[in-house]
């Protein structure tokens, strides 16, 4: 069957790999090798070219495909895609941190690489307030490092809590920074999350911060997801990867917001 399979056309092989996704919504590249008997070269630039087509997204070791607006993958999946772009923006994040500050960290796989960057810093006395649980896990053994976690109804999704009692929490404290990771970006609706609950806290998270930093790979941006956080302008700055399109980011320039590329 391999040796079939590797006779194929590369536009045949790259249909074969969209059925493939359509029916299991994820493939790896060490299975797609062993099916159509080509290198892992050859195939991962065949997701390559299907991705910058908005066909498929790449994750760790194969592709997915694409997230619909109102759909959120757990943590484990979405930890995969783009993975090298979060941890390029985690670090261009960590640098904006200085001793003694306190920093808002939201949920999701970027501030995560956030929270790993700001950890290798050995920053002094650093207080670090968020709702996510992977998040307050990263600084287990960080002894500089002074967690405060927000309670309220677990989203299971994504391992952080939400609602009315983790906005009362909030409104007590107040952040010099706050790194906000976000599902959708768009110039003109603003930045989006699937779940309104979650939008509602960020939101509120933006009202007690003197800084808020989106930080988000270029995957996100022209996404529009259900519920709406702020728009553009009512962010300091945006850090993304050099995937994202010279003109959206002018766009977002236009807006006054700062935009770094990591």
């Amino acid at each position: 069957m391999s040796g079939k399979r590797s006779n194929l056309l590369a536009g045949e092989r790259r249909r074969e790999i969209v059925r493939l996704l359509k029916n299991d919504g994820r493939v790896s590249v060490g299975d797609l090798v062993r099916r159509f008997g080509v290198s892992a070269v050859t195939l991962r630039g065949d997701l390559e070219q299907l991705a910058e087509k908005g066909i498929l997204v790449r994750s760790y070791g194969g592709a997915m495909l694409p997230q619909e607006p109102h759909q959120d993958f757990p943590l484990n999946i979405k930890k995969t895609i783009y993975h090298a772009e979060k941890t390029r923006i985690g670090r261009a994040a960590a640098k904006l941190v200085l001793p003694h500050q306190t920093v808002i960290l939201d949920s999701g796989t970027t501030t995560v690489e956030v929270a790993r960057a700001l950890k290798r810093t050995n920053i002094e006395s650093l207080t670090v307030i968020t709702h996510a649980l992977n998040i307050a896990d990263e600084f287990v053994d960080a002894s500089n490092i002074s967690v405060i976690m927000i309670g309220g109804v677990m989203r299971h999704v994504s391992g952080s809590f939400v609602g009315p009692q983790a906005e009362r929490f909030l409104s007590e404290l107040h952040a010099d920074h706050f790194f906000l990771g976000v599902d959708g970006l768009d110039p003109e609706i603003g930045l989006s999350t699937p779940d309104l609950l979650e939008a509602l806290l960020n939101t509120h998270m933006m009202r007690i911060s003197h800084e808020v930093t989106v930080v988000a790979d270029a995957s996100k941006f022209g996404r529009r997801s259900l519920s709406v956080i702020g728009a553009i302008n009512s962010v300091r700055r945006i850090i993304t990867d050099d995937r994202a399109r010279p003109e959206t980011l002018e766009a977002i320039r236009n807006k006054g917001v700062e935009v770094i590329v990591a």
